[in-house]
C-alpha cells in the first residue's frame, strides 16, 4: 500500500498556493493574448495589455497576480489503496493553505465566523471537496477565488419546460449582470442538473477546466459556443467599458437530475482565474 506524509502533502499545497497567486496558467495566458489582438476598442486594448504586463511583473518577481488572493477551494481525489502517515488528510491540506499564504506574504481574506467577521489569519478554512476513487494517487486541485467576481454569480431553480433555452437565458442575464463588477474579461462555470448544491458545485469546478477544452457532449459542447459568442455580443467589454471580449470561455457540466427540475448555477471568475493542479 502506498503511503504518503503529511509533510509531503503540507509543502505541496503550499508551493500550489503561492504558485496559483503569483503565475496565470497558459490557457488564460493565451486567451487573454487572443483577446488583445481582437479587441476593437482601445480602451479595451489598453486594458488588456495592462493586465499582460501585471502578469509578467508579478511572474518575475514572485508577487501576487491581484491583491485579492481569494479563498482557497480545494477538489481532492483520493485513491482508496492509500495510506496517509503522520496525521490527518484534512489537516493536512489546511496547514498547507495556512503555510503557503503565510510563506508567500498573499492577504488573509478568511473570517472565521460570518457574522462576527475575526479574520483568522492564515487565510484558513479552505473549502475542499472530496471524491474517492479506484488507485493509490492523491490528486490536488486548488482554486482561490476572489469574490469580486464570486459575489456576482448565481444559481436558480428552473422548471424541466425551460429547457435549453431557459438555462441560455439565466446565463447571458446572470454575466449581463455580473460582468462590469466582475473584473471582465471573465471565465464564466456552468453547473446544469443534480440538485441545487451538485449545480453549483460543478459550476465551481467548471472554472478549473483549460479553456480550449470542450464538454465532451455535442449538445454541451454546442451550448459553451453559443454563450460564448451571445456574452461577448453584450459589448460589456475590458473592465465593463465597451469592447467585443466581455467573456474568455464558458464551461459548462451537467449531471442527471429529478424528473421535475432543471437546476442551473452560475460561477463566475475575473480575468485571474486561478487553478493549479499536481498528484502525490
Amino acid at each position: 500500500m502506498k503511503t504518503i506524509q503529511t509533510k509531503k502533502i503540507i509543502d505541496t499545497v503550499a508551493e500550489m498556493c503561492i504558485e496559483a497567486n503569483t503565475f496565470l496558467s497558459e490557457d488564460m495566458l493565451e486567451s487573454l493574448r487572443t483577446a488583445e489582438s481582437s479587441e476593437e476598442s482601445e480602451n479595451g486594448k489598453e486594458i488588456l495589455k495592462t493586465m499582460l504586463d501585471n502578469f509578467e511583473v508579478a511572474k518575475r518577481r514572485t508577487i501576487p497576480i491581484c491583491q485579492d488572493t481569494g479563498m482557497v477551494v480545494m477538489f481532492v481525489s483520493f485513491g482508496q489503496d492509500l495510506m496517509i502517515a503522520d496525521g490527518s488528510l484534512e489537516d493536512a491540506l489546511q496547514a498547507g493553505v495556512a503555510k503557503g499564504y503565510e510563506e508567500g506574504y498573499l492577504r488573509k481574506s478568511v473570517v472565521a465566523d460570518p457574522f462576527i467577521r475575526t479574520n483568522t489569519n492564515n487565510n484558513t478554512p479552505a473549502v475542499i471537496h472530496y471524491k474517492v476513487v479506484p488507485g493509490d494517487q492523491l490528486k490536488i486541485k486548488i482554486l482561490p477565488k476572489g469574490f469580486g467576481s464570486e459575489n456576482t454569480s448565481a444559481l436558480k431553480m428552473l422548471k424541466p419546460s425551460d429547457g435549453m433555452a431557459g438555462v441560455r437565458d439565466f446565463v447571458i442575464k446572470t454575466v449581463e449582470a455580473g460582468s462590469p463588477n466582475a473584473c471582465a474579461p471573465i471565465v464564466v462555470g456552468v453547473g446544469v442538473g443534480g440538485t441545487m448544491e451538485k449545480a453549483a458545485l460543478m459550476a465551481k469546478e467548471a472554472l478549473g477546466r483549460p479553456l480550449w477544452m470542450r464538454n465532451p457532449l455535442d449538445h454541451v459542447a454546442a451550448l459553451e459556443d453559443y454563450l460564448l459568442e451571445a456574452c461577448n455580443n453584450l459589448g460589456i467589454g475590458p473592465m465593463g467599458l465597451g469592447g467585443v471580449n466581455t467573456v474568455l470561455g464558458v464551461n459548462v457540466e451537467v449531471f442527471p437530475t429529478h424528473i421535475a427540475g432543471l437546476p442551473v448555477a452560475v460561477n463566475i471568475s475575473c480575468y485571474v482565474n486561478r487553478h493549479v493542479e499536481r498528484e502525490l
